[in-house]
């Protein structure tokens, strides 16, 4: 199982070769904000452990292992984006939110999120009734 350290790493390759068809170094090191020196290390561990196959001055490829996990790491991302938006996060706080809970979550937790999100899209009006309460509760505590 991959660290959160190397799932951070791993989803950021996967989303640079999703939107340009590769990941450099020098594009992960400034997605994350880390030196490139720590890139390699890290590109060096994932490519040990089979998540993706590196090359030096050649740059890597995900494996169906690191493409697999990869996607499922966007996939949580993108669920927790979603959850936080329904229960009413405000939008300027979501992503930094997202990035401190993603992998202090169990997948377990994460498919129960999944359900619930997926719940309010087929009951709209669950919705309606969870916004009124959650007013009413923000309007007691103003």
């Amino acid at each position: 199982m991959p660290t959160p350290s190397m799932e951070d790493y791993l989803e950021r390759i996967y989303k640079l070769i999703d939107e340009k068809g590769y990941a450099r170094v020098s594009d992960i090191a400034e997605g994350l904000e880390v030196h490139p020196s720590s890139v390699t290390k890290m590109i060096q561990k994932l490519d040990k452990d089979q998540y993706l196959i590196y090359e030096k001055y050649r740059g890597l490829v995900l494996t169906n292992k690191g493409r697999k996990m990869g996607k499922r790491l966007m996939e949580r991302h993108h669920l927790l984006e979603s959850f936080l938006t329904v229960i009413g996060v405000q939008e300027e706080n979501i992503y930094k939110d997202v990035e401190g809970i993603e992998h202090h979550l169990s997948w377990d937790s994460i498919t129960c999120i999944e359900t619930l999100v997926e719940f309010f899209r087929r009951e709209p009006s669950r919705m309606e009734a969870f916004k009124a309460i959650q007013a009413e509760l923000n309007n007691e505590e103003a």
